[in-house]
């Protein structure tokens, strides 16, 4: 009898312990060191109840059959595509290296994985935990894991798994990534970039000739944090991205601009030469993208944000199958009128 009441009060307790504020997917980005560079996070649950995901699984290339990863599904039972419920990833720099540090929970079958890593590389116990080390396919830099629970995993691609699991910064450090999580808590998938000044130049570099700019990759540059969200509705995919600085001025120019290259992007699509060259129902979907993007600024006090939502539909999707043309270099122009300041 004793026995049954003791259950049932850890079951009630633990029962009441779930309902007073706790929330998987925050457990799983506490564990994130708080000296990442960006986290990226992507809750698997949640994006599977969307017809999104259908659509965006549509629209992917599909992968060919791997045999090392169908050798890995025999062994494990372990799918991605229907086992894993979400990931966290961590971005930490090391000079010119960059180390990544992930938490992933999922139907897991530990005495399988675990036989796996045994085989194909490395087990030792460290102060009570089982520290695996298995070498990837087709790369250099080994994966390390270790089971925090039978449900969760942490691994990484550097040297150390356990110091990235002991690792504890400022108070000061962590409650600003917390803050960014909190702000997105709606959303199953998103990232945060803490700033290092160099967003803004890899964009210069990776965007196609004659969409670059110079002024754009400058203001984003000055932006202390970045974040992109993504929320399913319905068929679509609502995207939103946030530049936040510690001064107005980086904001508003940022908005400005954002507001003039919108204006140009609809002005070019109905060009006579750009009709011309774009099928209809591509020239199509990007107005219909397009049209739906909103840009606001947001004043929080001791940060300004500037933020652009806009929606990614099924039209789109199928349209960007087919290749865009390089877009004319933008001509200089005058500043757009600012919008209106939002508190949030």
């Amino acid at each position: 009898m004793a026995v049954v009441v003791v259950g049932m009060t850890l079951v009630f307790g633990y029962e009441r312990w779930r309902g007073s504020g706790y929330d998987p997917r925050n457990d799983v980005l506490a564990q994130m060191p708080a000296e990442s560079s960006a986290v990226l996070f992507i809750d698997l649950d949640g994006l599977r109840q969307s017809p999104f995901l259908g659509e965006l699984y549509k629209w992917a290339p599909q992968a060919k059959a791997d045999a090392d990863y169908a050798q890995f599904l025999q062994s494990t039972g372990f799918n991605y595509e229907t086992d894993l419920r979400r990931v966290s990833i961590a971005v930490l720099k090391h000079g010119e290296t960059n180390t990544l540090f992930a938490v992933a929970e999922g139907r897991f079958d530990r005495n399988k994985i675990s036989a796996y890593a045994s085989q194909t590389g490395t087990r030792e116990n460290h102060g009570g935990r089982e520290i695996f080390s298995v070498p990837p396919s087709g790369g250099t830099r080994r994966i390390t894991f270790t089971f925090l629970r039978n449900d969760r995993i942490a691994l990484t691609n550097g040297a150390n798994l356990e110091a990235s699991l002991s690792q504890r910064s400022a108070d000061s450090d962590a409650q600003a990534w917390r803050e960014r999580f909190r702000r997105l808590a709606g959303s199953p998938v998103f990232a945060v970039v803490r700033q290092d000044a160099g967003a803004g130049a890899a964009l210069s570099t990776q965007a196609p000739r004659g969409w670059q700019s110079p002024q754009l990759s400058a203001l984003i540059d000055q932006l202390q944090w970045i974040t992109v969200a993504g929320k399913p509705e319905a068929d679509r995919l609502r995207v939103v991205l946030e530049g936040e600085s510690g001064a107005e001025a980086p904001t508003r120019q940022l908005s400005d601009v954002i507001n003039g290259l919108l204006v140009l992007a609809q002005a070019g699509l109905s060009d006579q030469k750009m009709r011309e060259q774009l099928q209809p129902d591509v020239r199509e979907a990007c107005l219909e993208m397009l049209k739906s993007a909103d840009v606001s600024q947001i004043d929080r006090g001791e940060t300004k944000s500037v933020r652009l939502i806009f929606d990614l539909t099924p039209k789109f999707l199928e349209a960007a199958r087919t290749a865009m043309p390089v877009a004319p270099a933008a001509p200089q122009r005058k500043p757009f009128p600012n919008k209106s300041t939002i508190r949030n």
